[in-house]
């Protein structure tokens, strides 16, 4: 039987009602099933491995010594997730990869020649792509910039909607924000990788023509 994002829900649901309950070898199952998830999410937030695999011990460290303050097993992931994300801020300040300053998402946007909200831009068709496999990896490698290159108020809406799977509710509770917020937040952030991944499509095989030359 095939797992959905419904069953892993519930089954961080009850693993979190075992860990309240202090059942044995709760802590060791959920480190288990978070350990992977937090980590990418830290990788993907700090830019660093090194600062990631920091944050993502000290997320769980966190989680086990603040585990009373959990009253709804419900919350357990946007509880985590909001853990992880000031743990990341606070080893971003501190961090020797931290950036000097962070663009506005209007610098990090291309510009097409025009007033940005001019015009509507033009979006490449993707499923025109070949399926080659080193394609499908640069293109991965792509999307990682793309998100990483985000200032991280629009970085951690994305993380957290989309590759994540939290709610617009859960994504809310994390960021302290309204929902209005995070799907303003998420708009903007989806466009702004999109039309990064456009400006790759359209340039890449220039670049290739031009290597091939």
């Amino acid at each position: 039987m095939v797992s959905t994002a419904g069953d892993s829900q519930q089954q961080e649901i009850e693993l979190a009602r075992q860990l309240l309950a202090g059942r044995p070898g709760a802590f060791e199952r959920f480190v288990e099933a978070f350990r992977t998830k937090v980590f990418q999410y830290s990788l993907l937030v700090c830019g660093h491995h090194e600062d990631a695999e920091e944050v993502a011990q000290d997320t769980l460290f966190k989680v086990f010594e603040k585990l009373d303050q959990l009253r709804e097993p419900e919350r357990i992931r946007p509880w985590i997730y909001k853990i992880a994300r000031n743990t990341c801020l606070m080893k971003r300040r501190r961090s020797v990869f931290a950036p000097v300053e962070e663009l506005s998402l209007d610098e990090f946007m291309p510009r097409s020649g025009q007033e940005a909200g001019a015009i509507r831009r033009e979006i490449a068709d993707w499923s025109a792509l070949p399926e080659e496999q080193a394609l499908r990896a640069e293109l991965q490698r792509v999307v990682r910039e793309a998100i990483a290159g985000l200032p991280e108020i629009y970085k951690t809406v994305l993380l957290l909607r989309d590759v994540e799977g939290l709610s617009t509710a859960e994504t809310a509770e994390v960021l302290d924000a309204s929902e209005e917020a995070v799907k303003t937040r998420l708009h903007r952030a989806r466009l702004a990788v999109r039309q990064k991944l456009d400006w790759y499509l359209r340039s890449a095989p220039k670049i290739r023509n031009a290597e091939l030359s």
